[in-house]
């Protein structure tokens, strides 16, 4: 029975014209339509957001090129299986049949497993679609890359949602005529769905079965995503396209835009511990002098969030993400250390003797530490004396900005050394 399916499963499209979304892929011009018109697929890697409609597309195209379609999961399949859709591909193929090897998840399968398939596709015994979440790049091996086509799909537009979700309400077997949905309610559910049609429609399906009488009210829907999780990647691009917004909206001293990010990871279920040590590390990276004070501030923060826990640590987060995106910044200290290590590299060149240790009467006498004046002994505790080795004597690594207390920095400095820190 057809209430037996679950809904998404149901309301996938039969044809490719029923096909909603990647009009980047599908348009006229675009890469998919030569195999529209030609009805002959290639071989590509299908990579995407949960929902955005890989396994569906791969299925309308197998049906519209008439092809031998065989559909596997890495999870659940290994290379025997995929030896097996080979074989019948290459009798498939001495009768001019193409042969569709599907496999779901296909970043599971390791090394030795993808290499399984790489003589198949380039001989054409089979045409090769992975589906994946993850970035291909990082996850496919090169030489399987080399063979296939990326082909990126991108989380559907709340217009394209709305569409899917006003066909399924007028056409389910199910659901047709016994579901009422207001334009506020539609509104809710579209955007409780970030992008994912299959999401979106199992909260319609669980809460039309909440409902006494079909007519779907906000309370419903509120209860049918309390069960579901907002698909996070937290080893792949999501994990890292969020931590990098968050990063660069803390340098760009908006804390807006860092607290909004900082809510997706939380919501996601990110480490945050790993938040607190990222923050740590942006406060010498891009603070540093201009604002000594919030290196204290980001490491008393990932102490707290170590020893207090969630949920309560998400208030830490904040506390410590506004206050850097709001502090003055400079990267000079991040410069002078990448600067001084370039030039470091060059361990021949010899530390003067004046700042020698001397431990010992003979090092005393080769002349080590001879000649270092003790600044403390002098006015204003500073001496006018060389400290970089003669070579590299005029070169300077840190150059304080005008931000917060590195304006003062620089003031003491340009006084010290006025040849090395001119006024500017």
């Amino acid at each position: 029975m057809d209430d037996l399916i679950p809904l998404a499963e149901r309301c996938r499209p039969k044809t490719l014209e029923d096909f909603v979304g990647q009009e980047h892929l599908l348009g006229k011009g675009r890469v998919l339509e030569a195999v529209l018109n030609k009805k002959k697929a290639f071989s590509a890697l299908l990579w995407g957001e949960p929902g955005s409609g890989k396994t569906t597309l791969a299925k309308l195209i197998a049906s519209h090129c008439e092809m031998d379609a065989h559909f596997l999961s890495a999870i659940s399949s290994g290379v025997s299986e995929v030896r097996k859709v080979i074989e019948k591909g290459r009798q498939n193929r001495s009768d001019g049949i193409q042969t569709l090897l599907f496999i779901d998840e296909i970043h599971r399968f390791n090394k030795a497993q993808q290499d399984a398939v790489l003589g198949a596709v380039e001989n054409g015994d089979v045409v090769l679609m992975g589906a994946t979440t993850e970035n291909p790049s990082f996850a496919v091996i090169a030489p399987l890359l080399s063979r296939t086509r990326v082909l990126r799909l991108y989380p559907l537009s709340e217009s394209e949602l709305h569409q899917i979700l006003e066909r399924v309400v007028k056409e389910d077997s199910v659901v047709s005529g016994r579901i009422q949905l207001n334009k506020q309610i539609a509104g809710l559910i579209v955007a409780l769905a970030h992008g994912d049609a299959r999401r979106m429609l199992n909260v319609l399906e669980t809460a039309f079965y909440l409902s006494d009488d079909g007519n779907i009210a906000e309370e419903q829907v509120q209860e049918a995503v309390a069960s579901t999780i907002v698909y996070y990647d937290r080893a792949g691009d999501r994990h890292y396209d969020t931590i990098s917004a968050f990063i660069k909206s803390l340098r760009g001293s908006d804390p807006n835009a860092a607290v909004y990010y900082l809510a997706r990871m939380i919501l996601a279920g990110e480490e945050p511990e790993f938040i607190a040590r990222r923050m740590v590390i942006f406060a010498s990276e891009d603070i540093g002098n201009a604002s000594p004070h919030a290196l204290t501030i980001a490491t008393a923060a990932l102490l707290a969030v170590k020893n207090i826990g969630m949920p309560e640590a998400e208030i830490i987060l904040s506390h410590c993400a506004t206050f850097l995106a709001s502090s003055p910044k400079s990267n000079a200290s991040y410069r002078a250390i990448r600067e001084a290590k370039e030039v470091a590299e060059d361990f021949s060149v010899a530390i003067p003797m004046h700042l020698r240790n001397a431990p010992t009467e003979l090092m005393k006498k080769m002349g080590y530490g001879k000649g270092y004046h003790y600044p403390h002994d002098h006015k204003g505790h500073f001496v006018d004396d060389e400290y970089l080795p003669e070579s590299i004597r005029d070169r300077i690594f840190y150059r304080p900005s005008q931000e917060g207390s590195e304006k003062s920095i620089w003031e003491r400095l340009s006084q010290l050394w006025p040849k090395k820190y001119r006024e500017r």
